[in-house]
């Protein structure tokens, strides 16, 4: 039987990535909770440290191409200069040549590191998915919300207040779906846990003074969550900007401290991890006709966006996420290092040499394949056919292949179903019509 839990995404390419990483983080939690320490903010980072490094090989891949890449783009560049304003068949021709040729002298690939980026990110993407939706695929954080969404569900105005509730924007639609207005009860305690684990501190407050009838219930459900949500004294259930507007209210400073490091730490690490990353060889002019230099001058400008748009949207989404980036900023960094010190050590001397004499070899059996062959045979037996006739073949002989040959050609003995037969018709009509 097929169960949908409508806080898990329903993708369906993330969807079953997201659902087998779900597996993971629900093993790693369960085992964090089996030694005590049942925290989500802990449980985030080991989920991303076990995620990249099983992404390590195809980062690796990745980041060789580009090490690659930057030691032959002068060279590269060097290419587009020499056929610049040549538009004619031969120097496209010739240039498509020579780049293939220069790829395949570094031996990386022309579609450089695609195929490592599109099995990536759906991994990333599901990364996002699960870590947003914690309950969906945590089971011990998921039954922390019962029995408050049952006594919820219950009690007469309770989902009107849920959708007013700030965490509520993100999952509007889903009050309004058919499989809530219909009463599904799995849809709608889905729907209230995804509302309820978006809470910040003040939704739980305000959930309190709505409903004094249902406090037992609410605050032991919010003490059983922050012991999961709190790490290193901040409530990753919170955003950063929350945290920043109480600490000012309350005249908290080390929380203060907490929503401000958050958003900076992960602007600090981004820029860091990108500046690690090895980087293109540029002359500072971008070709607006040449789309390397365009992607290079793109990537150059996200690099330097990227950071800020991490800071950005830490102040405006859970803690949780703000962790999440740093962490795997912090992790992509190390891997980075150790990488750029593999590939320093690497002779690309010799790596050149050797994918070149692969390339060498690669285009000699290419000359020998069976249909190289054919070719070949067939200009060989032209050559030998044309050589006969010119040497060995008496008058007579050459006047009486003539013979056969108009004979042929006049219909004598050709298929009725020939290409040639269809032509002597047409000729005959073209004959008939011109007498």
């Amino acid at each position: 039987m097929q169960l949908l839990y409508i806080t898990q995404y329903q993708g369906k390419i993330v969807g079953p990535v997201a659902w087998l990483l779900g597996h993971l983080m629900n093993g790693i939690f369960n085992v964090l909770n089996a030694i005590g320490i049942p925290n989500i903010g802990l449980a985030i980072i080991i989920f991303t440290i076990v995620i990249y490094l099983c992404l390590l090989p195809l980062t690796y891949k990745q980041q060789k191409f580009s090490k690659l890449q930057a030691r032959m783009s002068p060279e590269l560049q060097a290419i587009q200069a020499k056929y610049k304003g040549k538009k004619d068949n031969d120097s496209m021709l010739a240039m498509q040549e020579e780049t293939k040729e220069l790829y395949a002298k570094y031996g990386v690939s022309q579609t450089g590191s695609c195929l490592q980026l599109i099995i990536q990110m759906p991994i990333l993407f599901a990364l996002y998915r699960v870590i947003f939706s914690i309950p969906a695929y945590v089971d011990k954080v998921k039954d922390a919300f019962f029995p408050l969404v049952d006594d919820l569900m219950a009690t007469s105005g309770a989902s009107e207040f849920l959708q007013t509730l700030s965490s509520a924007n993100l999952f509007k639609n889903q009050f309004t779906n058919e499989a809530f207005t219909s009463g599904n009860t799995t849809y709608i305690q889905n729907t209230f846990i995804d509302v309820l684990n978006k809470a910040s501190s003040a939704d739980w407050a305000g959930l309190t003074a709505q409903f004094p009838s249902l406090t037992d219930s609410i605050e032991k459900t919010h003490s059983l969550l922050s012991g999961y949500n709190y790490f290193l004294g901040l409530n990753i259930g919170d955003t950063p900007m929350y945290m920043i507007r109480t600490a000012f209210s309350d005249k908290d400073f080390l929380l203060l401290i907490g929503g401000v490091i958050v958003p900076i730490l992960a602007a600090l690490t981004q820029w860091i991890n990108t500046k690690l990353m090895p980087q293109a060889a540029s002359n500072g002019k971008v070709d607006p006709n040449d789309p390397t230099a365009q992607m290079q001058q793109s990537m150059k400008t996200m690099n330097i966006m990227m950071p800020i748009m991490s800071a950005f949207f830490c102040l405006s989404l859970p803690a949780g996420m703000g962790i999440y980036w740093i962490a795997g900023a912090v992790i992509r960094s190390i891997q980075q290092v150790v990488i750029n010190k593999h590939i320093d050590k690497i002779d690309i001397d010799a790596v050149i040499e050797k994918n070149t004499a692969k390339y060498k070899e690669k285009m000699e059996k290419m000359k020998t394949t069976p249909s190289m062959n054919r070719y070949a045979n067939l200009s060989t037996r032209s050559n030998s056919l044309s050589s006969a006739s010119s040497s060995s073949i008496s008058d007579s002989e050459k006047e009486e292949k003539l013979r056969n040959a108009t004979a042929v050609y006049e219909g004598k003995s050709i298929r009725k179903d020939s290409l040639l037969a269809k032509a002597n018709m047409v000729k005959e009509f073209n004959e008939k019509n011109n007498k």
